[in-house]
């Protein structure tokens, strides 16, 4: 017998099963509250803050170093008595709607980008867990997330989201149950997929690594390479800095334009080029978003770019690299981006952006020099001072060309895998919009 279903009076949610209803978020639960809004000082032994990067689909994760505040500041943020287990946390800011059940018999203090909604006696937790992870859910948030500084839901947005709301508590279980065990089966399969992927990726780099500085001859003599980290090398190889092989020109590298020399209100909507991150990033030199007007273009003549020059990011994602192609548009380097030129007789410009782009022989370079975990800016004489392989001409051709092609296949594999988890992770969201909104139904109600 065909399933009797009605309209939800939401097109996002459509047809629901005749004895559900659609309610809002107020109406399934006793309360709803955020975290706290004050500014507390960590210390160094106490109690966890949280905030909404430790909250995920599958429950909170917590880092080895995350914030940490006084007993005292502590008790103040709780004394409100949320989060206590089986309310659902909602991530109000950054990921915004990204759920999950609290499981903890103590309460956490958690920062305002997470709100805490105690279901209702009638409410299943994991029911209206699912329910706000559906796209029916996720589409109303975007069109009630407060446009600031940094987006953000409200309060009183959450409690006007509306849900599919099976009115039997048991049905509300069933679906929940159900949920968690194909949701589980899902998540594993991505889990490895994910893992996969990631093994790929290191893989590669640590080919390119491993064949710019031991080759692909290994029977050929080695020298001690002078270079602790570096180690052997072959022995008619060489290891130089960047500053020893570039261009014998004053103009052989250049940084970007300092200060006011550049600023926004320089930029037009079309012009000259601004070669900017984006451009390096994408290796697109056919669609811009940033130019400047001619007579700025002649004002900052010495910031041009020309083809064969090599750009490269310095803020942001860093060290990433680009070569101008024959044919690019005129224009001028962005204050975020160096331009050099190497002496193509010692490196070719191909294998050094191979180098800089997929591997993480330059980025461990630059973590080693600056003495830190996370390196923010890139300077020139930091990138002067990177080490790159000095290798006889026609084995750099032979070795960019064997890269190449292995990377090419690497590639492919990992876009398969890519494509694999895109489409489960898709599969995953559709069986929770269409059990939660009675499109399908769990066995035990049917």
């Amino acid at each position: 017998m065909k399933e009797q279903m009605k309209s939800s009076g939401i097109d996002w949610i459509g047809n629901i099963p005749l004895d559900w209803n659609a309610k809002k978020v107020k109406y399934v639960i006793s309360d709803i509250k955020d975290g706290t809004h004050g500014t507390f000082d960590r210390v160094e032994s106490g109690e966890l803050l949280l905030s909404a990067k430790n909250v995920f689909d599958d429950g909170i994760r917590i880092g080895e170093n995350e914030s940490e505040i006084s007993i005292l500041d502590y008790k103040s943020i709780i004394s409100n008595g949320f989060p206590k287990r089986n309310d659902v946390l909602l991530c109000c800011v950054g990921t915004i709607g990204r759920c999950c059940v609290y499981e903890y018999d103590q309460s956490i203090a958690f920062q305002r980008s997470v709100a805490f909604l105690r279901p209702l006696q009638q409410t299943n937790a994991r029911y209206l867990k699912y329910a706000l992870q559906s796209d029916s859910t996720l589409i109303q948030e975007q069109f009630l997330i407060n446009k600031s500084a940094q987006d953000g839901l409200y309060m009183g947005s959450v409690r006007e989201l509306i849900i599919p709301y099976p009115n039997s508590k048991s049905e509300q279980q069933a679906i929940a149950d159900f949920l968690d065990k194909e949701c589980a089966q899902i998540d594993s399969i991505a889990a490895d997929l994910e893992k996969q992927i990631a093994l790929l990726q290191q893989y590669k780099k640590s080919l390119i690594t491993e064949t710019v500085t031991k080759g692909l001859d290994k029977s050929v003599p080695m020298k001690d390479s002078g270079v602790e980290w570096l180690g052997k090398i072959p022995a008619h190889w060489d290891f130089k800095r960047l500053k020893f092989m570039l261009e014998s020109s004053s103009d052989s590298m250049k940084v970007g334009p300092f200060g006011s020399a550049l600023s926004g209100s320089d930029f037009t909507d079309e012009g000259k080029w601004v070669y900017n991150q984006r451009v390096v990033l994408d290796n697109n030199f056919s669609e811009n978003t940033t130019f400047v007007s001619e007579e700025k273009f002649q004002e900052m003549r010495s910031f041009a770019v020309y083809p064969g020059d090599i750009l490269i990011t310095t803020r942001g994602t860093i060290g990433k690299v680009a070569i101008v192609p024959e044919g690019a548009n005129e224009g001028i380097l962005h204050p975020c981006i160096i331009k050099f030129r190497v002496d193509k007789e010692m490196i070719i410009p191909e294998l050094l952006q191979l180098i800089f782009n997929e591997s993480d022989f330059v980025k461990d370079q630059f973590t080693l020099m600056s003495n830190a975990t996370t390196i923010e800016v890139i300077y020139s004489y930091s990138l002067k001072d990177i080490l790159l392989p000095v290798i006889p001409a026609d084995e750099q051709e032979k070795i960019y060309a064997y890269l190449s092609k292995k990377c090419i296949a690497i590639d492919g594999i990992i876009a398969e895998k890519q494509k694999a988890l895109a489409t489960i992770t898709q599969h995953k969201k559709s069986l929770i919009y269409e059990y939660v909104t009675g499109k399908k139904r769990v066995k035990e109600v049917q």
